[in-house]
């Protein structure tokens, strides 16, 4: 038997459970991972409360992220063999693969070794965090150089990815955070410039910051009528990057005005749809980012304080306080 983390309605963490299953084997190219860590992500809060790109059927299973040891082989899986250490890649279906578990099965295309250098709980934090920043960053908005990179929800396991992406390319990064108290510790975490917003004027700081031109790249999960403020503070030619639509409160408006005058690009990005569909595009990230793991360059933040897996509504809940800085972990 293994406990599962499961629910059967939309709404807040408390709508989760946590129940027994007995064990499956893997079916063809899938892998048995029994789970050490888990790591929570903004999207599952987002599919449980049924504003997310696929909608939960009940009983629906849970999480994107986990870490541990492969514990059985599915026919046909190469590459892989029992005991290895491995992470888990999103892009599954929550409905056919959550991974919160004690136990979990994903597809052989969504496991990943990791170096042996990190934890269980650093091995965890990788493929949501730094695939989503170099799709974004790397492959998509061609980051280079001397780049002027402006980082909102900063504070997220994303952002501090991001930060960390743009320092490793030479640019400079400029974490967009809310409250005063996230700022010493985005300073530590490598952010060369921190912008307060509700102490400081965003398009003001930008402008000081870039000497008037604005950032090459704006890196943003907010969206909703948080898109016509970053509007102001992306350079002419620039590209505003969505990787989320954390403002459900109304639609995005789209300013048309700036846009003309200052003709800026505006794209969309999901990982599952641009970087885990694409084999080629997800070979390339991975080998990316392990060469950095492995020298150091990266190294995933992970938030204080952990939590146990029957502590899972109360990890959800600190989540959505948007208290954390770095990955929220989950011991198995």
């Amino acid at each position: 038997m293994s406990k599962v983390v499961r629910f059967y309605q939309t709404g807040g963490a408390e709508v989760l459970k946590i129940e027994a299953e007995s064990l499956r084997e893997p079916q063809a190219g899938e892998v048995r991972i029994k789970v050490q860590t888990l790591g929570l992500n903004r999207a599952e809060v987002m599919y449980r409360t049924s504003v997310y790109t696929e909608q939960a059927q009940f009983p629906s299973r849970i999480g994107y992220e986990a870490a541990g040891i492969i514990d059985a082989l599915g026919e046909g899986v190469t590459g892989f063999q029992l005991g290895d250490r491995v992470s888990t890649i999103p892009g599954f279906s929550l409905n056919q693969y959550g991974v919160a578990a004690e136990m979990a099965i994903v597809p052989a295309l969504h496991v990943a070794k990791y170096p042996d250098q990190l934890s269980p709980a650093e091995g965890t934090a990788i493929w949501m965090q730094y695939l989503t920043a170099y799709g974004c960053l790397i492959e998509f908005g061609k980051l280079k150089r001397g780049d002027v990179v402006a980082i909102t929800a900063a504070s997220s396991s994303v952002g501090i990815a991001a930060i960390q992406m743009v320092n490793d390319v030479g640019g400079t990064s400029v974490a967009i955070t809310r409250k005063a108290d996230k700022r010493d510790r985005l300073i530590e975490a490598g952010a060369q410039h921190v912008i307060v917003t509700e102490e400081e004027n965003m398009g003001k700081r930008v402008s000081a910051i870039t000497d008037g031109k604005g950032a090459d790249i704006v890196f943003d999960p907010v969206s909703g009528a948080y898109l016509e403020q970053l509007a102001d503070i992306v350079a002419p030619e620039g590209l505003i990057v969505e990787y989320g639509w954390l403002d459900t409160s109304a639609p995005p408006v789209f300013p048309v005005v700036p846009a003309i005058v200052k003709g800026f690009s505006v794209r969309g990005f999901h990982l599952s749809f641009h970087i885990v569909a694409h084999p080629e595009r997800l070979k390339a990230g991975i080998a990316y980012i392990n060469q950095r793991l492995q020298s150091g360059s990266f190294r995933p933040l992970i938030a204080e304080p952990q939590f146990t897996l029957d502590r899972i509504v109360d990890a959800y809940r600190y989540m959505e306080s948007n208290e954390q800085l770095g990955k929220i972990i989950v011991t198995v």
